[in-house]
């Protein structure tokens, strides 16, 4: 398979305005509706809801949402998904200025709006390699300016505008999330047609959900799926006690600690820039297990931290790590799995990872409560330096070539991009 370094085309520059505007006002709605919810309720389990009620979805309808994005078209998909997120706004903003504002208001809309989430990134996820001919070094560049936008966009600039806005009214950060949805879903609708998956035979949709399980976890690189979601166990278990580890262990208050978390934004957007580097210096495979490794030092290293300037530069490491991971990683799926699969396997994978979540979250909150606030560090450090040793030869250069050997579209006459033309594809 060609990996040459081609210019991205043309209608990837809107697909990127497009999930930048997007991402911009996530981030605006991720500050604004615990801070809603706040204005009506002090019950730290109503908060809860709000905010679990937006990951539902994944845990729900993951594997069927794949499926069904598999059967339609991926880019009137996204369109149509980030326009209903624009008109479903208007409710929860026409309902804050007539003073009308519930909690399970807020929490339908975080739940509706998690829905439309999954259609979109999941459709986006498989059209990207539509748009680029599969072509691995277009998708990680690609990749590394989606993710390093994503996360300029929803971790720098959107919560503080999300905080700024809603000191204008609580009506206005969400007329400015759904502002930035009809604009994404105005670029997505211009950008062209991808070729369609040639037709598989007509299936019911709890058995085609079940053959991209199936082809998840029968996976020759297993490890793509094995390492975000035992990745989420262990983050997940440093993210429940680090505002704690940071008050007590490391005597730093509400600024200090989210100084902490910018140093970690700031590391995942470097390491977002130098994946492709990474990928071509190293090769992909080795790449995936420095990263992993270097997460699971970086968390170590965290966890030792005598004072808060090693706890953020530690911290700022791994956030590089995670940075080049979730470039390197998605590239190459897009780059292998089949077209007529790739909205199922890119859910499902999302999927694993979402309900691995919970169970990072409890697994901290039960060591911190047990033995002591850095234990979970450790344990996260642990678990993350095992599934490095453990995956690295799921992962390795020699299973990565084979793999891409094995998806390239020349060897395989039925395979939608033998039978287009690059030049269709307005590569230019």
């Amino acid at each position: 398979m060609t990996s040459d370094v081609r210019k991205l085309p043309t209608g990837f520059g809107r697909l990127w305005t497009a999930q930048t505007v997007s991402s911009l006002g996530d981030g605006v709605s991720h500050a604004a509706l615990p801070l809603l919810a706040l204005t009506l309720t002090r019950d730290p389990m109503a908060l809860a809801v709000v905010t679990a009620a937006g990951t539902l979805p994944w845990l729900l309808f993951g594997v069927l949402g794949g499926a069904l994005v598999d059967r339609w078209d991926r880019r009137r998909t996204m369109w149509v998904t980030d326009a209903a997120r624009a008109v479903l706004l208007a409710i929860p903003a026409a309902a804050a200025a007539l003073d009308v504002l519930s909690i399970p208001l807020l929490a339908a809309v975080s739940f509706l709006l998690g829905l439309g989430g999954l259609f979109f990134d999941t459709a986006a996820t498989a059209y990207l390699p539509d748009l680029l001919g599969r072509n691995p070094a277009l998708l990680e560049r690609a990749n590394s300016r989606l993710r390093g936008t994503q996360t300029a966009a929803s971790g720098f600039a959107g919560p503080p505008a999300g905080s700024a806005l809603l000191a204008l009214g609580r009506a206005v950060p969400l007329l400015a999330d759904a502002v930035s949805f009809a604009l994404s879903a105005l670029l997505v609708r211009s950008l062209p047609a991808a070729p369609r998956p040639v037709p598989q035979a007509r299936e019911s949709l709890l058995r085609q959900a079940r053959a991209g399980a199936s082809y998840v976890l029968r996976d020759q690189l297993l490890g793509l799926a094995l390492r975000p979601a035992v990745g989420n166990i262990a983050f997940l278990a440093v993210e429940t006690v680090l505002a704690l580890f940071a008050h007590d262990r490391l005597g730093i208050g509400t600024f200090g600690f989210g100084l902490l978390l910018t140093a970690e934004a700031t590391g995942g957007l470097l390491g977002a820039g130098i994946a492709s580097f990474l990928g071509r210096r190293l090769g992909t495979g080795a790449a995936l297990t420095c990263t992993a490794a270097v997460e699971g030092l970086a968390i170590l290293g965290l966890a030792a931290a005598p004072n808060p300037y090693v706890a953020g530069l530690a911290l700022a490491v791994c956030g590089a790590g995670m940075g080049a991971t979730m470039v390197l990683g998605p590239s190459l799926r897009q780059a292998i799995v089949p077209a007529h699969l790739m909205g199922r396997v890119a859910s499902t994978s999302r999927m694993f990872a979402m309900c691995a979540a919970p169970f990072g979250a409890f697994l901290g909150g039960w060591l911190a409560t047990t033995y002591d606030v850095r234990t979970p560090l450790y344990a996260a450090a642990g678990l993350l330096l095992t599934m490095t040793t453990v995956t690295a030869t799921m992962t390795s250069n020699r299973r990565v070539e084979a793999a891409l050997r094995a998806a390239d579209p020349a060897d395989d006459p039925d395979h939608p991009e033998s039978q287009d033309p690059v030049q269709e594809r307005a590569i230019y």
